[in-house]
């Protein structure tokens, strides 16, 4: 698998999430929170990013949570 390869698609976000941390556990890639989240934010389906990306987001889990909400 391929960090750079993986989007949200038809999966749902919770599901995404942790295909990501997975994969870069395998990947061995070293945690950059920033790095982190704009991988995350970059794979996921536009009509999502538009509901969160003009918020500001200190961990990872705080995006998770509210792309969660806005995917409801």
């Amino acid at each position: 698998m391929k960090l750079q390869g993986l989007t949200h698609g038809y999966k749902i976000v919770d599901e995404y999430h942790k295909e990501i941390e997975i994969t870069m556990i395998w990947a061995n890639v070293v945690k950059d929170i920033e790095a982190t989240m704009t991988r995350f934010l970059n794979g996921l389906n536009k009509n999502i990013v538009n509901g969160v990306e003009l918020q500001r987001y200190i961990e990872l889990k705080d995006m998770v949570h509210m792309t969660t909400k806005v995917e409801r």
